[in-house]
């Protein structure tokens, strides 16, 4: 393949992903944007392997690659659950963050890549690489991680050191200090230290920057790291003077970037926050004199009581959380919809943006069940609703029910925008215990008068519902 037909090749591939975020970002065309993403990467990468850059021996070593790779995505595809998706996707973030570091070190190592640079060209070049390992390995350590923390690997605790916010910088200040010795390595020897240190710092301050994080803010670190892999990309991209992936990359980063600032703005809080770390801890704060506790005796359900409460009511909202993603209840969820949709009762969903444990969480889960798109509404749409709702069912969610958030500003997540379910006549609480959810915060709307709570696995109280319904 001619480099100009490859050239259209990855112009036609950008275009594809384009049209593939662009259907990502609603429901109902998301199906036709990972098509349009699978058909630009198939095209992507046909036109690399193809290209001129490519020749005798490397296309062995290409299919090998290409081999294992795919044998251990559809591998992942096949035995993954939809409750791992979310540490799924911070390990695939890690890779990318790992392909950046190893193509650093060897587009530095090999002389042929650093062939036609001179003078002002040269030091570019060396800043790209520089800058790509870092970005790289922070990447990488900090989405192993996240990884850890999803999987439960790791616990939910932010680890906050002392004075680490010095320590962050000191890293920094070192970082760029060895930077400038790297740049004017005459060896390669004497580049290779710098770069090594670098890439020690980079490693550790990813596993800190991700460590000082909590529970509750996972959802924002997913998408955080999601930003970092694509500027990881991009960097590569320069490294290899590769268009593609540095338009690509910058896609991915600025995508993530956004979608990193519109969680925040969900939970009400600031992106360096969230980086600083310290919300989402098991151990919570005492609350100050005088702030309001939760009170009172808990109104245990039955499954046949929550069908009869479903049965005579006109409108019912469905908030759904992680434990029904633990629970894989989502189908049992479906049946109960469409058997009181055709009963002519409304159902709709009601989903916070950050509910899971990573962006979507819950509306993947909901398109998975054939869940019908137009009942399924974001928070914003539904809050004004909750007063005139007959009975809301919150399935395994906690955090994103709180009425802290609105009550107690001595609360850690005082101010975070929540589903206002305890306004509706009867909301209904799934839950196995009453354990506090992944911020570590108790939740008032167990102890209110119109609140009711349904003890049990998800999946095995929402069979015994729906077989009451139907009796």
């Amino acid at each position: 393949m001619s480099a100009s037909l490859a050239t259209v090749s990855y112009i036609g591939a950008t275009i594809l992903f384009i049209l593939s975020l662009g259907g990502l970002s609603n429901q109902e065309t998301a199906r036709r944007g990972n098509l349009y993403g699978m058909l630009g990467m198939t095209l992507a990468v046909v036109a690399t392997v193809l290209g001129p850059q490519v020749s005798g021996t490397g296309y062995a070593w290409i299919a090998g690659a290409m081999l294992v790779g795919g044998a251990i995505g559809l591998y992942a595809a096949r035995t993954v659950q939809m409750t791992q998706m979310p540490e799924l996707v911070a390990l695939m973030h890690s890779m990318v963050g790992l392909a950046a570091m190893l193509v650093g070190f060897a587009t530095f190592i090999d002389p042929e890549a650093s062939k036609g640079y001179e003078g002002a060209a040269k030091a570019i070049h060396e800043m790209e690489i520089y800058i790509g390992i870092l970005i790289g390995a922070v990447t990488f350590a900090g989405s192993v991680v996240a990884f850890g923390k999803l999987s439960g690997r790791i616990g939910g605790n932010p680890l906050l050191l002392p004075g680490r916010h010095f320590m962050n910088l000191l890293g920094l200040l070192v970082v760029i200090y060895f930077g400038r010795e790297f740049l004017h390595a005459d060896t390669l020897q004497a580049g290779m230290t710098p770069l090594i240190v670098m890439t020690v710092i980079a490693l550790l301050f990813g596993v800190h920057m991700v460590m000082a994080i909590g529970g509750a803010d996972m959802p924002v670190v997913v998408s955080m790291l999601n930003s970092y892999s694509g500027w990881a990309a991009a960097a590569t991209g320069f490294m290899l003077s590769n268009d593609l992936l540095i338009v690509i990359g910058a896609l991915v980063g600025s995508s993530g970037a956004i979608l990193s600032y519109i969680m925040c703005n969900a939970m009400n809080r600031s992106f360096i926050s969230v980086i600083a770390g310290g919300f989402g801890t098991t151990s919570v704060k005492p609350a100050a004199a005088g702030a309001a506790q939760p009170a009172g005796e808990v109104i245990p359900v039955t499954a046949v009581e929550t069908a009869e409460l479903l049965r005579e009511a006109k409108t019912v909202i469905i908030v759904p959380g992680y434990g029904m993603a633990v629970a894989q209840a989502q189908h049992t969820v479906f049946e109960i919809t469409r058997f009181l949709r055709d009963k002519g009762i409304a159902v709709r969903f009601g989903i916070h943006p950050v509910a899971g444990r990573m962006p979507g969480h819950m509306n993947v889960l909901l398109a998975e069940a054939k869940v019908p798109y137009d009942i399924v509404f974001e928070m914003d749409e539904l809050n004004d609703d909750f007063p005139a709702t007959d009975v809301v069912m919150v399935i395994g969610a906690n955090d994103i029910v709180n009425p802290a958030a609105q009550d107690d500003p001595t609360s850690p997540i005082a101010g975070m925008p929540v589903l206002e379910v305890w306004k509706a006549k009867t909301s209904i609480v799934m839950k196995r215990s009453m354990a506090s959810g992944y911020a570590g915060v108790d939740n008032p709307l167990f102890y209110k008068d119109n609140n009711r709570m349904l003890f049990g696995d998800a999946k095995k109280m929402l069979d015994e519902v729906l077989t009451a319904l139907k009796s």
